[in-house]
């Protein structure tokens, strides 16, 4: 029997297995999954008896469709071979895929889990859709049934402008061309050569779990939860559920009903459309029934507007007339006034002569007193010089002489000055005596009307025939009233005729009347 080294007998071992087992398929579940920082993947397979341990290089890892973790029951492809450096042998994988429904459901409730802690489920980032969209962009296959069902649909309840971005639905690659077709509507530019859509469908057709795993990856889902575009998820039939439909703004049962829930129905609206218009009209003539009938009721409770005008021409008539006679009644009590007040002044020149009289009058006391004054000074004196006739007393008398000279220059110019204030105030009297003289109102044009018996008379007073006096201010005129009095407002009265002045007569006193 040969003898073999330890490296020669792993090696025929390692060509042992290689050769019987170059591509096997294991099913297993996956166990203590770890991968290294090189990015190579190590695992172990077992089942209820047995393990083996599995190596994926990292050139595979980025390819596998199934994401190794712990306690998931894959089907692994690959080949046997050996590890001469711990005298075991292992598993190289170089495919992965779930084996059976089941770890398909728990992938898909572990990855859900993740997803919704992370918010992408939340129901505050759903948004409203578009009550009817101008641009609708359909992601489907552009081969399948599907999208004639969307256009046939969406032709008969409204038709859009709809583009169709054509994706893979099923295989490795279908996850990737969704997410991009995603991100590629969105990145469209308002206003462009291209219209950016108003709302998204992304659809299909119904299919095994294994089939609808595209809609179930995470790439696609992070796609759909941060499209700016509102989103209807249309994948399988009623009873599939994705991923892809917890993400989406709203989820359809079948890519039909998705069409339906893009655009309403257009002769639904126009019907509607019509019946709010007839309701609007009909509204329209009940407001403006109602608003006559209470314009009508309002109108009867109004007073008439020619009554009013009429009422209002009566009390105006009627203020007009009163302001007649008032102004009538006005002038007449000022003149009577006027003749009051002038009979009770006296004339500026008996008013001067009296003060010249007061004033003579005060001369002539003023003269004896101021030689009776000179007299008894001149007996006091004479007596104080009788009684100092011994004693010289020439100096003394020559200064009481001086004090009495000018004791007499002072009373002279004391006796003046009253005598000038005296006729500055005369003066001061007489002017305004001459402002409120009435023979200065008959200088600025006005005249009284007298009887020939020289009583000053009023308008109501006069008439037809009647001699009357003018009284001007330098001279009086005879004149005879030719018609009754009229009120003021009543026409021009007739210009009277012309009086020629009569030749004045000799000056005497003039008076008011």
């Amino acid at each position: 029997m040969p003898v073999y080294s330890v490296s020669e007998i792993s090696g025929a071992l390692k060509r042992t297995i290689e050769q019987a087992y170059g591509y096997v398929r294991v099913r297993g579940e996956i166990s203590g999954c770890k991968r290294h920082g090189s990015g190579h993947i190590y695992l172990a397979l077992k089942d209820m008896d047995a393990v083996i341990d599995a190596v994926c290089w990292r050139g595979t890892a980025g390819r596998l469709k199934v994401d190794p973790a712990d306690g998931i029951e894959v089907i692994a492809t690959g080949r046997l071979t050996t590890f001469p450096g711990r005298s075991k042998y292992q598993m190289v994988i170089e495919q992965m895929e779930l084996a059976g429904e089941g770890a398909l459901l728990k992938l898909l409730e572990d990855r859900k889990r993740k997803l919704s802690a992370e918010g992408l489920f939340a129901a505050e980032r759903k948004r409203a859709l578009p009550y009817l969209p101008t641009v609708i962009g359909v992601i489907t296959s552009p081969t399948g049934a599907v999208i004639r069902d969307i256009l046939h649909r969406l032709n008969e309840r409204f038709p859009r402008h709809v583009l169709i971005w054509p994706v893979a639905v099923q295989g490795d690659s279908a996850a990737e061309q969704v997410a991009r077709a995603i991100d590629g509507f969105n990145r469209i530019v308002p206003g462009g050569p291209v219209p950016r859509p108003d709302l998204l469908i992304v659809a299909r057709g119904g299919g095994s779990l294994e089939d609808l795993m595209a809609f179930n990856e995470e790439i696609v889902v992070r796609a759909a939860a941060a499209s700016k575009i509102p989103l209807i998820s249309a994948v399988g039939h009623e009873t599939d559920t994705t991923l892809i439909d917890f993400a989406s703004d709203r989820r359809a049962p079948t890519p039909t009903a998705a069409a339906e829930m893009a655009v309403p129905v257009r002769l639904d609206l126009l019907t509607e459309v019509r019946s709010l218009g007839g309701r609007l009209d009909a509204a329209s003539i009940r407001l403006v029934e109602e608003r006559r009938l209470r314009l009508d009721g309002l109108a009867r409770g109004l007073p008439d507007p020619v009554r009013l005008i009429e009422a209002a021409e009566q009390r105006l008539d009627d203020r007009a007339e009163r302001l007649k006679l008032s102004i009538g009644a006005l002038l007449r009590d000022r003149a009577a006034r006027v003749a009051t007040a002038g009979a009770q002044l006296k004339h500026p020149r008996q008013q001067i002569a009296e003060h010249e009289r007061h004033l003579a009058g005060a001369a002539a006391r003023l003269r004896p007193a101021l030689d009776r004054t000179m007299e008894r000074a001149g007996e006091r004196v004479a007596l104080v010089g009788d009684r100092l006739r011994a004693v010289p007393m020439l100096p003394a008398l020559d200064r009481r002489f001086q004090d009495l000279t000018a004791l007499g220059n002072r009373l002279d110019a004391a006796a003046r000055r009253d005598g000038e204030a005296r006729g500055e105030r005369l003066q001061r009297l007489t002017q305004v005596l001459e402002s409120l003289s009435p023979f200065k109102v008959l200088e600025r044009g006005y005249a009284v009307v007298e009887d020939r018996a020289g009583q000053p008379l009023g308008a109501g007073a006069i008439e037809p025939g009647m001699a009357l006096t003018l009284r001007f201010h330098d001279a009086t005129v005879a004149a005879r009233a030719e018609g009754a009095a009229a009120g003021l407002g009543d026409g021009n009265p007739p210009a009277p005729k012309p009086v020629r002045k009569p030749k004045p007569t000799e000056e005497r006193q003039p008076t008011l009347f």
